[in-house]
């Protein structure tokens, strides 16, 4: 199932045995489509489907809450840099990013849930990242990959601006149509 559009931002899933247990929901694949690029283990057995569903269902629930006060002035690069660097290197601790201190900056990250990918399932093995700030009518996705050993892959970095109600619209709409697809399936105790 592809909900929106490839192209510009879309979410696709696929079940391959649903759960009786909503704990569970399904084994299958869960991946994101941002400007023609995609994040996420694209496998009919990628991950269990639960944390990706919750992780939608949080992210409708908090909507125009994921704000920070560096949300559109840093380029993509930069974010991806900071953000990197301030969850992942020892090496950086203590250091300031946007004017904030290394915690308070860690925090926020946390406390707004700006990272909304990897969201602990295997479905993002794949090294993906995706953080979202919410910015009055838009929504800002800044997207990238990075292996163990690097910082993330420049060239693997997306920046994208979409109206809210096309980026809402889409995580309500792939929400739903996964609620459904779970409740029709046969499901099998797990």
């Amino acid at each position: 199932m592809l909900i929106g559009d490839s192209i510009s931002f879309a979410i696709e899933s696929e079940i391959t045995k649903a759960y009786v247990n909503p704990g569970l929901r399904a084994l299958g694949l869960f991946v994101v489509h941002i400007d023609r690029r995609r994040f996420g283990v694209h496998s009919p057995e990628a991950s269990l489907l639960a944390n990706s569903f919750d992780a939608v269902s949080e992210r409708i629930r908090c909507r125009g809450t994921h704000t920070a006060p560096f949300s559109d002035e840093p380029s993509g690069h930069e974010l991806a840099d900071a953000v990197v660097r301030a969850l992942y290197c020892e090496t950086e601790r203590g250091r300031k990013f946007f004017d904030l201190e290394e915690r308070e900056f860690v925090d926020l990250i946390h406390s707004r849930h700006l990272l909304w990918v990897p969201d602990g399932d295997q479905a993002f093995d794949d090294g993906s990242h995706i953080l979202q700030f919410d910015l009055d009518d838009r929504v800002r996705l800044v997207a990238f990959k990075r292996e163990e050993a690097e910082l993330y892959e420049p060239q693997t970095l997306v920046d994208a601006w979409l109206p809210s109600e096309t980026f809402y619209g889409a995580l309500i709409s792939w929400s739903s149509a996964f609620e459904l697809e779970w409740r029709r399936s046969a499901r099998v105790s797990g």
